[in-house]
């Protein structure tokens, strides 16, 4: 089993394994769940982007993490915090992709709720995204109930994406107190 990285009352997130792979390759075959990517994902395309993952993991001690029912120990999809270059600036974006059978459980939300607390409590970070394409309305609404607002459009992997954002209430709650009057 990977490293915990963080909890939720219902779920466990933990960085994936190479053992991970035959969910991951299933979930990610589904035609609903991919259905915002560019592509089928095969076998070997989920291998390659586990690898990413683990490969994020080493260089930037986040990535996406499995997310796993406390109550049955099942994985339920990757939900985690990836560095994304967005128009030439690294920015900390929060992910989800749950498996089909999970979807309008409240698991993205719950985890994602929990990646953006542990971004600004623990990890210090000014601000987080998500990147999301205007089509995929259910992953907006997840932005939103976690306080984002999409500030801006971009292009980001040859699809147009909005850019919902969230800054640190925590930096900018210091920035007014030492701001002059």
């Amino acid at each position: 089993m990977g490293q915990v990285v963080l909890e939720t009352p219902r779920l466990i997130l933990r960085e994936m394994t190479r053992r991970d792979l035959d969910f991951i390759a299933s979930m990610m075959a589904h035609p609903d769940v991919n259905r915002f990517y560019e592509r089928q994902f095969t076998r070997a395309d989920s291998a390659i982007w586990l690898e990413r993952q683990l490969e994020r993991y080493r260089r930037d001690g986040r990535g996406l993490w499995l997310a796993v029912e406390r109550e049955t120990g099942n994985p339920v999809g990757q939900i985690g915090l990836a560095f994304q270059e967005v128009e030439g600036e690294r920015h900390p974006e929060i992910g989800w992709l749950l498996d089909r059978a999970y979807w309008g459980r409240g698991y993205a939300t719950e985890a994602g709720a929990a990646t953006r607390d542990a971004a600004f409590n623990q990890w210090g970070y000014d601000h987080v995204i998500s990147l999301i394409r205007p089509v995929n309305v259910k992953s907006q609404r997840v932005a939103l109930r976690l306080g984002m607002t999409e500030s801006r459009r971009v292009q980001f992997h040859g699809y147009e994406h909005g850019v919902f954002e969230l800054a640190n209430p925590l930096r900018a709650a210091r920035t007014r107190q030492v701001s002059p009057p």
